[in-house]
């Protein structure tokens, strides 16, 4: 099943409506209570996220009636949710603000990341930029591309692959356990450049936009991902988890390897000896 242009369109709206009416008025705009600690004093949620994924949850019932939504925030409040995706006939994943350390702390790299997933099967995928009011889409077979309101639709490429020591890319070490960044640092230096955005969402449209090579992750959350390995993929990249498994949206645990070719992500995990 792919989803037909008119619900993708009415997807991207609700989307940018969310982000006009709930996000960017709180842009810089949020007091010291609007912000709250999840896991760790860098795992943070605002009231802009809660109100964007209620803003957004409600829509969908309009927009794709029957589908069950999975938010990061819902997730957060009822871990039992998430539960419901492997069986969902049809289901929507939400990230309302990806990069909610940034966004909380002023910084203009976060986004919205929406996908929709079939039988488990991820068959579209948004990665919206509200600052830019930009965003990447992705549908299955479809092609990966890039759209603002005021300009026509392009289509996107991954690089090149390239050797990893000319290679840029993406690993949050601070995510993996202390004991193992050493290891990951030394592989970080092998590279030409190796950092992190703190957002999922800008790192994968870096990607499919072709100015960068890989993604190194620790962690599954589909929210994160499902949108972005889907756009990569559809932009000539390719995406498995270092066991070899190839990726899923209801994998909820592993390490994913997204990169530019399989080579470079043969590469990338001999650099990070991630087995």
């Amino acid at each position: 099943m792919r989803l037909d242009q008119n619900t993708e369109g009415a997807l991207i709206a609700m989307v940018r409506a969310a982000a006009q009416a709930e996000i960017m008025p709180r842009f810089r705009n949020l007091s010291a209570a609007a912000i709250t600690e999840k896991s760790s004093t860098i795992d943070l949620v605002t009231e802009a996220d809660v109100a964007a994924e209620r803003h957004m949850t409600r829509r969908v019932a309009d927009i794709l009636p029957g589908a069950v939504v999975i938010g990061e925030e819902a997730v957060s409040a009822d871990p039992a949710t998430l539960a419901r995706l492997p069986q969902a006939e049809v289901a929507v994943i939400l990230d309302p603000i990806d990069g909610t350390w940034n966004f909380a702390n002023g910084l203009a790299t976060f986004g919205v990341i929406l996908a929709v997933v079939v039988r488990g099967r991820t068959v579209f995928g948004l990665l919206y930029d509200p600052v830019m009011d930009d965003w990447v889409q992705a549908s299955l077979g479809g092609g990966c591309w890039f759209a603002a309101p005021d300009r026509a639709p392009e289509r996107l490429q991954v690089a090149a692959e390239r050797p990893f020591a000319e290679a840029t890319g993406f690993l949050p070490h601070y995510l993996f356990p202390t004991a193992e960044q050493p290891r990951l640092v030394q592989g970080m230096i092998a590279a030409r450049r190796v950092n992190a955005l703190c957002c999922s969402c800008h790192e994968y449209r870096m990607m499919a936009q072709g100015n960068a090579d890989f993604i190194q992750t620790e962690g599954l959350h589909c929210w994160d991902h499902a949108a972005g390995v889907l756009a990569v993929q559809e932009a000539g990249g390719y995406a498995q988890l270092v066991d070899g498994r190839d990726y899923a949206p209801v994998i909820s645990e592993g390490r994913l390897t997204v990169a530019t070719g399989p080579c470079m992500r043969d590469e990338v995990c001999a650099a990070f000896d991630l087995g």
